[in-house]
């Protein structure tokens, strides 16, 4: 059975003020929240999903948000940038809209002919726009702050930092049926596919021997999210990383999808998610995201659950 990924299905971080972060990514990036919940093993935080239209794999990002959370470290063993794809000559049209949030961005120098826009989310997590050509079959969020002519597509790809990179470039092209694409300097590029094409086929992995261990809090990635299309391959490929002595955790049941959890050799947490059965699972698609959702076994807390959360407006 073929347990190649075809790319992320989705990035998840911490945060700390739960409106600010829906703020941010609601009106300053355009994104559609297509879940709010909670967290399923800490139900006191929520469990914000943002993606395009339908919340499809490969475009969301989702955050934990904790109020009294403190600030997290960006370094080695971590996640530290998530870079998402939006149309070609638009990074003009976005610097102008983030300047006029007091957002400010930079060009990145040191990525060769790729075009992108860097900038810090409220809680300081790594946000890049590259601009891309690419092909993303995907149904971008019209958000009443971002035409859908410059709207996001997607998630272009995810950025490893780490200490020693020969334990996680194994595992990526083995376990995982990564492809190394290019080296340049202390950057090694994998992709998913041969085309480059898609959402989310990128992972890139830098180099960096001397940089501090990063530690997980508000501002830093959680773990990333890669796609499996059902459930009989996702258990083909947990049986993979168990046989080759791999730590991962049983099937666990997110509602959305399902979910195996494991550790790269350099720290990064990974995900293995389904791709169904999806975000209307439990809502009508144009409700999406408009009022809590309890996975099933929750329900009969509601009421408690729901007063121990802060109130959040997320809009129409």
């Amino acid at each position: 059975m073929d347990v190649r990924p075809s790319g992320i299905h989705h990035v998840t971080a911490i945060a700390g003020d739960p409106q600010a972060n829906a703020d941010f990514y609601l009106n300053a990036l355009g994104m559609r929240m297509v879940k709010r919940t909670v967290n399923f093993d800490a139900p006191e935080t929520y469990h914000f999903y943002y993606g395009d239209r339908a919340g499809h794999p490969g475009t969301i990002m989702t955050f934990f948000p904790w109020p009294d959370a403190p600030q997290g470290r960006r370094g080695a063993g971590q996640a530290t940038t998530t870079t998402f794809s939006v149309p070609e000559g638009s990074l003009g049209w976005w610097a102008d809209h983030l300047a006029a949030l007091d957002v400010p961005t930079t060009r990145p120098t040191e990525r060769g002919s790729e075009d992108v826009l860097s900038l810090r989310d409220p809680d300081g997590l790594v946000i890049e726009l590259a601009a891309s050509a690419d092909y993303h079959d995907t149904d971008p969020w019209d958000g009443a702050q971002v035409p859908v002519e410059h709207a996001i597509r997607g998630i272009r790809a995810v950025t490893f930092t780490e200490n020693d990179v020969e334990g996680t470039a194994e595992m990526l092209g083995g376990e995982l049926g990564f492809r190394l694409a290019e080296e340049d300097g202390d950057r090694l590029r994998f992709r998913t596919n041969d085309s480059g094409a898609g959402v989310g086929t990128i992972v890139d992995v830098l180099a960096r021997p001397r940089a501090e261990r990063g530690l997980v809090a508000a501002g830093t990635v959680h773990h990333v999210a890669y796609r499996a299309p059902d459930g009989p391959v996702q258990a083909a490929w947990r049986e993979r990383l168990e046989n080759d002595g791999v730590g991962v955790t049983e099937i666990r049941d997110r509602c959305y999808f399902t979910s195996i959890y494991f550790r790269e050799p350099g720290g990064v947490l990974l995900e293995i998610a389904t791709d169904g059965p999806g975000f209307d699972y439990d809502e009508p698609l144009l409700d999406l995201g408009r009022s809590l959702k309890l996975p099933p076994w929750m329900e009969p807390d509601r009421e408690q659950i729901a007063a121990r959360l802060p109130e959040v407006e997320v809009g129409p």
